[in-house]
Parts: structure tokens; C-alpha cells; sequence
């Protein structure tokens, strides 16, 4: 169900617009130092939190149906239990793949999210990923 490393390597290289769920305007969140990460490494953030309307100079979306762009990855910043309506926004919209950051498990989402067509990463983190695969290859920098 979950994607492979090579997989995981070829949508990290390919991809350009991320959807951060529950990113954090506050610089001591994961979310909000995870989401700078991936703005230096040339990818575009679109921040998805209903209470705040800019993060890291990006508007941000109360939510994936409100984002009038393609969406390459959704990267997971919640609380599991909401996982389920996540991976439905997910499928309802212009997403390739869902990304579940560490310690966020939702298998029975996963596994619709995956039924549906959809990538599905689970419990680990895209920055520490990027970091070790990407090294590997000369795909993206």
C-alpha cells in the first residue's frame, strides 16, 4: 500500500505544489520548520489552517477545496483522527498523493486513500526522507 523508496524518490523529484495540513505559523512547530525546509528546496507550500490567513508568506486555506491549484502532495500535520476527512478532501480533489507525517496512522484511511488511486506515505517525515534519498540521486536538488 505504502509507496517504495524508489517511488517515494521519484514523486519527491517530480513534485512542486505541497499542501501543509495543520501548518503552524509558530517558527518552534515541526510544521512551520518542515514547511521552510521544503520552501528551500524549491517546492511551492500552500498552508492549510483555517485560523490564519498567511504562513511563511504563502496565503493559507481553511481547507484542500478552498486551494485553486494542483496539488502534488497533501503532507499530514494532524492529529490521526483526522486523517479519515483529510484523505476524503484528498480524493475529492487534484491531490496525487497523501503523505502522513511521523506518528500520524491511519490505516483503513490509508488503504482508501491508496483504493482511490492515490500515493500514500505513513508515519514518517518528508524532510527527513528528502534528506536521505535525495542525496542519492541528482534528480532535484
Amino acid at each position: 500500500m505504502q509507496l517504495s523508496e524508489y517511488e517515494i524518490q521519484g514523486v519527491l523529484s517530480t513534485a512542486q505544489t505541497i499542501a501543509v495540513i495543520g501548518l503552524s505559523d509558530n517558527p518552534a512547530r515541526d510544521s512551520n520548520g518542515v514547511a521552510r525546509f521544503l520552501q528551500r528546496h524549491g517546492y511551492t507550500i500552500v498552508p492549510i489552517n483555517p485560523n490564519l490567513h498567511e504562513v511563511l508568506g504563502e496565503r493559507a486555506y481553511p481547507s484542500l477545496h478552498e486551494v485553486p491549484v494542483p496539488i502534488d502532495i497533501v503532507n499530514v500535520f494532524r492529529k490521526s483522527e483526522f486523517v479519515p476527512a483529510i484523505v476524503d478532501e484528498a480524493i475529492g480533489g487534484r491531490a496525487k498523493m497523501v503523505w502522513l507525517q511521523l506518528g500520524v496512522i491511519h490505516e483503513a484511511a490509508a488503504t482508501k486513500a491508496a483504493a482511490s488511486g492515490l500515493g500514500v506515505v505513513m508515519d514518517r517525515c518528508i524532510a527527513i526522507e528528502h534528506r536521505r534519498l535525495m542525496r542519492m540521486s541528482p534528480m532535484r536538488v
